[in-house]
């Protein structure tokens, strides 16, 4: 198994991980930075990896540092399944839409 830290790494926002196991690769939480400017502006990099290559997600819970840059995989062609518990699904359903105006690109 091999973990890839992508966000929330010496800092405590815009977690992100890459798990790569038993011929698989998934994420766990896509968030967005938050706080300092610096970090809000890394909302709108490249993502790390290649989305074409993530076979799923699976999403924490729904707050914004874990779940706001799941807009932004999608708008950039991720289409396969993001599991995540109904309650975070019903509270993402509601903050996610603007997750997409808080970010300072648009995306």
């Amino acid at each position: 198994m091999k973990i890839t830290f992508l966000g929330a790494a010496q800092t405590v926002t815009g977690s992100n991980f890459l798990v790569e196991a038993a011929g698989k690769k998934f994420l766990v939480d896509c968030g967005m930075y938050q706080g300092k400017v610096t970090q809000e502006f890394e909302n709108s990099d490249p993502f790390l990896f290649d989305i074409k290559e993530i076979d799923f997600m699976v999403l924490t819970h729904s707050h914004i540092d874990h779940a706001g840059r799941i807009p932004k995989l999608c708008k950039e062609g991720y289409s396969n399944p993001i599991y995540a518990h109904k309650a975070t699904c019903d509270l993402c359903g509601i903050m996610l839409p603007d997750s997409r105006t808080y970010s300072r690109s648009g995306n």
